[in-house]
């Protein structure tokens, strides 16, 4: 399907492709907070509750959304608590009437604390165990994480977009080639890639009795503190006390290179240019302007040429230590 969007996904689509599966549903279909994918909750009649994954069409490979299904798999069945897609007929990723489509069963829970230093022993022992299991082989199909796809792709992606209000336009480019120019400098690539989840912020854990992972649909390559630093919040002592909370925890089952640690500040940065040109490039999928209403507005581009004046001096500061 050449069209990125959701256009012809209506709720009749969506019951028949589930029923397609010998999957009866018999509750309505709950819609999950997902823009990248659609996303939506059920019960079928023997009580089970599932959560079903419509992939938003041109973004994946089907060889790229198999891997992701692939390490959900490798990981369950270390028992790593994570939302892995459901087997049905001997396959995970199904397709009907041009979208492709994956079962889950739903996980609940309530949302990881950020400042819990108990919650993050937890997670920094789970994260370790995931990348013990992800450094054992590679993605071979699945981008990584690269100054061009964070970087260079996003400045023409936002430079062509005429999102950006045209009085704010030197300014915004200034501080942003700036912060390109400083990440690219900092951001040393004497790591070891590993496979990692990508997308490890709080919203992607949920908590009862331990942490439960969901969504690898950003899984790729890359160096391992990716997946640690978006755990750190607050002011600098702070992050250090958290960051030592989560290193510790995590080298009772990996060890952790903490010339990483560099990194975590240019992975910032980059997250920050992906993120805008992100919603840059959804733009005309009408679920983005009703989601993201501020994303036009003069404000929220100010905010940014500050936010980025903020990250530039935060590059030139000593990375955090342990």
């Amino acid at each position: 399907m050449s069209d990125f969007s959701f256009s012809n996904l209506h709720p009749d689509l969506i019951l028949d492709a589930i029923e397609s599966l010998d999957v009866q549903v018999a509750t309505g279909l709950l819609a999950l907070n997902s823009y990248e994918n659609r996303v939506y909750q059920f019960a079928t009649e023997d009580k089970k509750r599932y959560v079903v994954k419509f992939y938003r069409p041109a973004r994946w490979s089907n060889e790229q959304i198999q891997e992701e299904h692939d390490f959900a798999q490798e990981l369950l069945a270390q028992e790593i608590p994570i939302a892995a897609p459901s087997i049905i007929n001997g396959k995970s990723l199904h397709e009907y009437d041009g979208y492709r489509f994956t079962l889950f069963p739903s996980v609940g829970g309530r949302q990881f604390e950020v400042d819990n230093l108990d919650q993050l022993e937890w997670m920094g022992r789970f994260i370790g165990r995931i990348h013990r299991v992800a450094q054992s082989q590679s993605f071979e199909h699945r981008p990584s994480i690269n100054l061009a796809a964070y970087l260079d792709k996003p400045r023409e992606i936002l430079v062509n977009g005429n999102l950006i209000p045209s009085h704010l336009m030197t300014a915004f480019m200034t501080i942003l080639d700036l912060i390109i120019e400083r990440t690219k400098s900092a951001f040393h690539t004497n790591y070891q890639s590993i496979r990692l989840h990508g997308d490890l912020h709080p919203g992607n854990i949920l908590w009862r009795d331990g942490p439960s992972f969901v969504d690898l649909d950003d899984c790729r390559m890359g160096p391992a503190v990716q997946d640690l630093w978006m755990m750190l919040s607050g002011d600098k002592q702070q992050q250090f006390i958290q960051l030592d909370t989560l290193v510790e925890a995590y080298e009772e089952f990996q060890s952790f290179d903490s010339n990483e640690l560099a990194l975590i500040e240019p992975l910032r940065a980059m997250r920050m240019v992906h993120y805008m040109s992100w919603l840059t490039l959804r733009w005309e999928d009408p679920a983005f302007p009703h989601a993201f209403p501020w994303f036009a507005d003069d404000k929220y581009w100010e905010n940014q040429i500050l936010a980025l004046k903020e990250q530039f001096a935060a590059l030139n500061e000593p990375s955090l230590k342990l």
